[in-house]
Formats: structure tokens, C-alpha cells, sequence
């Protein structure tokens, strides 16, 4: 490895929460210290149609797969997908590795809990963008104990999460880096002394504001690796004082309508984007996840309808945390009721034309979006799947109506982003084709040697239609979570990104965990979330009928069930546990043009820091995971962004779990400095003083 830890760790059978009480707080507003939203009592498909065939009996018997689609077809009003070959008894056929899988081949980083990015053998690495760094001309040099709004804003923002690259030319020298800012930790922003977070300052407040939103930068190629921030006409900050254009079927809704926007068309900001999406033509989309916790005094609103609907979403009473309130009534539902139904969308930002209005578009529902990723229909329509990043959740797919115009112009990106505004919103519904007593919530496999089944969507909305009894067409995009419960989702372990693979087409979700699985009052394991008490998560792999991303119905298998390959309870594809890295709590995907699956963690609850994994999902290496890397103490591994000469990770909140008075972590900058959420770049040495290829 290319630094030294100051500790390496064995693997380990005694597990520890990955995160800390301060990211905790910051970060989600403590939502695993709260009863999770859904109390909902829908009935799980699977409990009511539990096949009682085993997975080689049904694949051996035509007849018998029909008659199992058929039953499907009679309880959901469509015909179930076929188990494909490609998705069929994978489960014990392979594990022993051959050559490596191009993409892999680098000799895997051992856990660890050091104060470094820890990286093979044989690469390099670099520091791209740190917090305060200039992004906008005039934007004066980072002083962390001199702090203004106005320098805030033409800076590089706090806690970094998704990052996507936009190719400026055919060579891969120049692209566009665009970063999501997640959320602000100011007990950590503020030097020791000076913050109080039960009376922030106004300065204080505005500077958090504008340290959200997102970061537009442009990057040019060192040819010895890695990449170089330069001053561009396209660097561009987006913070909480942006105007956003509100487009789609609840656009103008009186659910959105407010004092300061009468035609609940422009909402001020973005915050708490977490995961995202570069689109086919260009544009990013952005996830807007834990907008619930900055909001005060949801106890003011006594309509028992609207005081149901702000608890599904976790809003709570009192004070919020930061204090937002006291200096913008927007953020008091007391006063402002309907702000809080303005946030908690899908936004879309045109990096290449910096004058462009951002979007949020109302299609594709509000909840708790971890991210938004597409996939195009065999037919040139455009698929939009997202994850409802919270316990006990669900996962959705948005389907236009309108067909996509390939290309990257100013007329395609419009063309294009309209698509978003027109079409069908679905959620997901999984059926597993286990016998129920073989789904124990232990984390042992059925019989048929792998957790899989099948799975429909269920339409919720199409334009303005409902297909929600008793909701009308605003209402589900509005609270679409309430949608939901009603026609039946499966609850899942928190939804997370959710990716189609560009090589083998079928589509991967990250389920990062779900402690309350199985609890007293809570939803018992099924096939598609198969461990109670589920602290480690597992990744999720489906193949739309006919590999149409169009398909109302799909086949789906578990690709990991995570954790400590020594304990039972977890799966790796099949593959040889003894020969794979351990891996906790998965949460952004993304894939390498070969078509490996990369996975950065958040929370890892095996005792040592997060990373970023590499696992091949196709032949006899499938599910062999690799740890690429490791990210320092306290910090969580986001992005990443994966290309065949450099790797990219944002290394968010590090130090987090330390005081300005007593820093956990000095990264990056080493000495007696404050941690700094920052963009890495990784890259493998190569002759003459170039890159290599990544994996190769």
C-alpha cells in the first residue's frame, strides 16, 4: 500500500457502529435514533403468495413458471417477468477465481483505521479540491478562523457526496466536475469556542448556507494523473440563495405554494443533495435526501392530515437543530407549512451553460432521494430509478413519456430535461421464491442457494392521473411516500444509489442497513431484505423483462449480503469467502467500462474506516470483492466517479467523530490542521512518468 496506517486491523467478528454521534446529528438528524417513518401496515407480497416451489424445480418446469406468473399476474394485474438465464442458479457455481477480471487487478488494501486514503501498490494519489478552496473568481484563500458568507459562496462547499465528470472533449483532457455539498457539521466549521449551537449567529447561519447546494469546476488531465482544478467561465457554486425553476405535473400545486412564492414555481436552494446521476445528454441530476431535520416546529401544525403527512417524513417538534429558523421563517412550519414540501426532490443542473436556472422536477416524487440515475428504454424512452435512503423504505422508477434525443447540445439538454416532467412514477414491489420458512431472518440461504425472486412496479402516477385511490395526482408526487403505503411496496433496508450496469444492462441498488429489521412491531425479514437486525446491508441486482427498462415487471437476486465473510450470515455471489475483503454498509455505486461494480461505504460496522470496493459481477470471479481503498478516521467514502485512467472519491465528513479542540483526523493537510472534506484523485503509475489504466 502507497501510505503507512498507523494501525492495520485483522478481521473482525465484534462489531462497532461506523459513524459518529456528531454525524449523526448533522448528516440526518439522527434518524436511526427515531422510530422510522414507516408504520405503515402493508402487506408484504411475498407473505401472501410465497411460492412453494424451489428456484430449480420452477426453472426446470415451464408450466409450473406459468402457472407461478400467472397466480402473480391474478394479485398484481400484471404478468410476472421470467427468470433469465443470466439471473438463474448462479449460487454455488463458481468461487474459485481465474485470471484476474480486467478492472481488478490491483492487490486489495487491508482494512485499516488510518489518518490517510490508503491505496494499493503501484498507484498515487491527489488532493483535487478541498472545503474553502476558490471556485469562483474573487473567492479569497480559506481561512478557517475568518470565516465570511460572502467568501462562503464563491467557495468550494462542505461535506462532499456525489461527484460527476462531464467530458469537455473527445480526448478526456478537460471535463466539468460537479460535486454535491451534502450537509453542513458547523461544531466542526467553527474554530474551538466560537460556535454555540443553541445561539448560532446570523454570519454563521448564512455561511452554512451557503456552504450547501453544489460546486461546478473545471478540471483538465495531469498526464502524470489526476486532475487540475483551473479557472473557467463554467465554475459555478449553487447554495441555499439559488433560484430553482419548479417544473412538472405539481408544479403550481397549492401543496408547494408559499407567502414568499404565491405561484409555488421557484424555490430558494438546494440542501442535503446527496447521491446523483450524469444524464445521457450532460445535465446531473441530484438527490435532495434528509431535508426533514432543518425544519422547526412541525408540533405548530395541529390539521391532523398535514401532521400525518410531516411524520411520514420525519419532521419533529421544537427547534431544529441548526437554528435556521430564528433568521428565515421559511424554515418554521408554524409559519411557513408548506416550505418543507418544496425540498426533497430531484434537481437538474446544466453545467454546461452556467446562466441556466436549475430544476426540480415534480415528477419523479418527493421522499427521501438518496440519488437519480437513468437508463434508456429499448423504445428511446428515458428511465429515472431513485432510493428512498430510510429504513423500512422503497425503491422507484419514473418512465417518460417522451423520447430521448441522443447528443450533448444546448437543444438536446432541453429537449431532454422535459422528458423528466412527463410520464409514469412507479414504486417497487419484490416477491421472493423461497418457502417462507426458509427466510428465517437469520442470513442462511434457502435452498436454492441464493436469495432471488421476482418483482413489479406498481404505477402511482401518470401526469396528472392518480392511481392512487383516495390521493389525487399532486398529492402522490407531493407525498409520495403516503402513496406508497397505500398499493403495498416492499420495505426495504434503506435505499440507496441504484445504477444500471452500461455493459450488462441489469440495474444494482445499495442497501446500506436496517438495525430495526425484525424487531417487535417491525417488518420481519423476506427474501429481498433476509437478515433481522440487519447492521451490515447487501446489494441488490434485477434484470427488467426482457431488459427493457420500460418493463412493468423484472427478475431480481441478492449480488452481496454484507459483512464479515467469516460469519454466516453473509454472501458473496457464490464466491469463495475465504478470498474476498470485508465489506459494511454499502451506499454509492458505480461502474468501470468493463462492468465491475465499484461500492464506496458509509458507517462500515466491522471496526475499521470506509472505502471504496471493486467486484467483478459476471463469470467464475463474480462477487470477489476488493477494497480499492480506505478513507481516513471518522470520514465516509462518496462519489466515486470510475474511469480507465483515474478514480475519484469524496472523502466526506473526516474527523467527525473529534472537536475542533481535539481533531480525530488532520486530513488532508497533515500537522496540527483541521480536517477538510475533499475530492481525491487515484491513479496507477505507469512508464515515463504517465498513468496507467486502472485495474489493469
Amino acid at each position: 500500500m502507497s501510505t503507512e496506517p498507523r494501525r492495520l486491523l485483522p478481521l473482525l467478528s465484534s462489531h462497532r457502529p461506523g459513524r459518529s454521534a456528531v454525524t449523526c446529528e448533522y448528516r440526518c438528524g439522527n434518524a436511526c435514533a427515531h422510530p422510522a417513518p414507516n408504520t405503515s401496515d402493508n402487506t408484504y407480497f411475498g407473505d401472501v403468495a410465497k411460492s412453494v416451489l424451489s428456484r430449480r424445480g420452477a426453472l426446470k418446469a415451464t408450466a409450473v413458471m406459468s402457472a407461478t406468473a400467472a397466480g402473480f399476474a391474478a394479485l398484481s394485474g400484471t404478468a410476472a417477468a421470467e427468470v433469465p438465464a443470466a439471473l438463474a442458479g448462479r449460487g454455488n457455481g463458481h468461487g474459485k477465481p481465474s485470471r484476474p477480471v480486467p478492472g481488478t487487478d490491483f492487490t486489495p488494501v487491508a482494512p485499516n483505521t488510518a489518518d490517510a486514503v490508503v491505496i494499493p501498490d503501484g498507484y498515487d494519489q491527489e488532493v483535487v479540491i478541498r472545503w474553502g478552496d476558490p471556485v469562483l473568481p474573487g473567492a479569497p484563500r480559506f481561512d478557517y478562523r475568518n470565516q465570511t458568507a460572502a467568501a462562503q459562496a464563491k467557495q468550494f462547499g462542505y461535506n462532499n457526496d456525489f461527484v460527476g465528470l462531464i467530458p469537455q472533449d473527445s480526448s478526456g483532457w478537460r471535463h466539468l466536475m460537479v460535486v454535491n455539498h451534502e450537509y453542513t457539521t458547523e461544531t466542526h466549521m467553527f474554530p474551538a469556542g466560537t460556535y454555540d449551537p443553541n445561539n448560532p449567529t446570523e454570519e454563521q447561519v448564512r455561511i452554512a448556507w451557503a456552504a450547501h447546494g453544489m460546486s461546478v469546476v473545471q478540471t483538465v488531465r495531469d498526464p502524470q494523473g489526476g486532475l487540475k482544478v483551473v479557472p473557467s467561465r463554467y465554475n459555478r457554486r449553487i447554495t441555499m440563495d439559488t433560484e430553482f425553476e419548479v417544473r412538472g405535473p405539481a408544479a403550481g400545486s397549492d401543496l408547494l405554494k408559499t407567502s414568499a412564492d404565491p405561484s409555488g414555481r421557484v424555490v430558494l436552494g438546494t440542501q442535503n443533495n446527496c447521491a446523483g446521476g450524469v444524464t445521457p445528454w450532460g445535465t446531473v441530476l441530484s438527490g435532495e435526501e434528509n431535508f426533514n431535520q432543518y425544519f422547526a416546529n412541525a408540533d405548530a401544525v395541529t390539521d391532523p392530515v398535514e401532521a400525518e403527512r410531516l411524520r411520514r417524513y420525519g419532521f419533529k417538534a421544537g427547534a431544529s437543530n441548526r437554528k435556521w429558523e430564528r433568521f428565515d421563517k421559511r424554515w418554521d412550519l408554524g409559519q411557513e407549512p408548506n416550505e418543507a414540501n418544496r425540498f426533497g426532490w430531484v434537481v437538474e443542473i446544466d453545467p454546461n451553460d452556467p446562466n441556466s436556472t436549475p430544476i426540480k422536477h415534480t415528477a419523479l416524487g418527493r421522499f427521501k432521494h438518496e440519488g437519480a440515475n437513468i437508463k434508456i428504454t429499448k423504445d428511446g424512452r428515458v428511465a429515472v430509478y431513485s432510493g428512498d435512503d430510510e429504513r423500512f423504505d422503497y425503491i422507484y422508477k419514473f418512465v417518460s413519456n417522451g423520447r430521448y434525443k441522443p447528443g450533448r447540445s444546448a437543444h438536446a439538454r432541453r429537449h431532454n430535461s422535459r422528458l423528466l416532467d412527463d410520464g409514469t412514477l412507479y414504486v417497487a414491489k419484490f416477491t421472493g421464491d423461497s418457502p417462507a420458512n426458509e427466510i428465517d431472518g437469520s442470513g442462511k440461504l434457502p435452498s436454492d442457494g441464493e436469495f432471488d425472486g421476482t418483482g413489479t412496479w406498481i404505477p402511482l402516477a401518470s401526469g396528472n392521473v392518480s392511481h392512487v385511490p383516495g390521493m389525487t395526482a399532486d398529492e402522490v408526487y407531493v407525498f409520495t411516500r403516503l402513496a406508497a403505503d397505500k398499493v403495498g411496496a416492499t420495505k426495504m433496508d434503506r435505499p440507496e444509489d441504484i445504477e444500471a450496469n452500461p455493459v450488462n444492462g441489469r440495474v444494482y441498488a445499495a442497501l446500506t442497513n436496517n438495525s430495526d429489521r425484525g424487531k417487535a412491531g417491525k417488518a420481519a425479514a423476506d427474501e429481498a431484505n433476509p437478515r433481522n437486525g440487519n447492521r451490515n446491508g447487501h446489494v441488490l441486482e434485477w434484470e427488467e423483462h426482457r431488459g427493457d427498462a420500460a418493463s412493468t415487471t423484472f427478475a431480481w437476486r441478492l449480488l452481496l449480503v454484507c459483512g464479515d465473510p467469516a460469519e454466516a450470515d453473509t454472501y458473496f455471489g457464490g464466491f469463495d469467502k475465504s478470498k474476498v475483503s470485508p465489506i459494511s454498509c454499502p451506499d454509492n455505486v458505480a461502474f468501470d467500462s468493463h462492468g465491475n461494480l465499484w461500492i464506496s461505504t458509509d458507517g462500515n460496522a466491522l471496526g475499521s474506516n470506509d472505502g471504496l470496493f471493486a467486484v467483478p459481477v459476471e463469470g467464475p470471479n463474480r462477487g470477489q470483492v476488493k477494497q480499492f481503498l480506505t478513507v481516513p478516521i471518522g470520514a465516509e467514502a462518496c462519489g466515486p466517479v470510475i474511469t480507465d485512467d483515474v478514480v475519484l472519491v469524496a472523502v466526506q465528513h473526516p474527523g467527525e467523530g473529534g472537536t475542533p479542540e481535539n481533531p480525530e483526523s488532520h486530513w488532508p493537510d497533515g500537522g496540527a490542521a483541521q480536517p477538510r472534506p475533499s475530492i481525491v484523485a487515484v491513479w496507477k503509475k505507469g512508464k515515463w512518468g504517465r498513468s496507467g489504466r486502472i485495474g489493469s
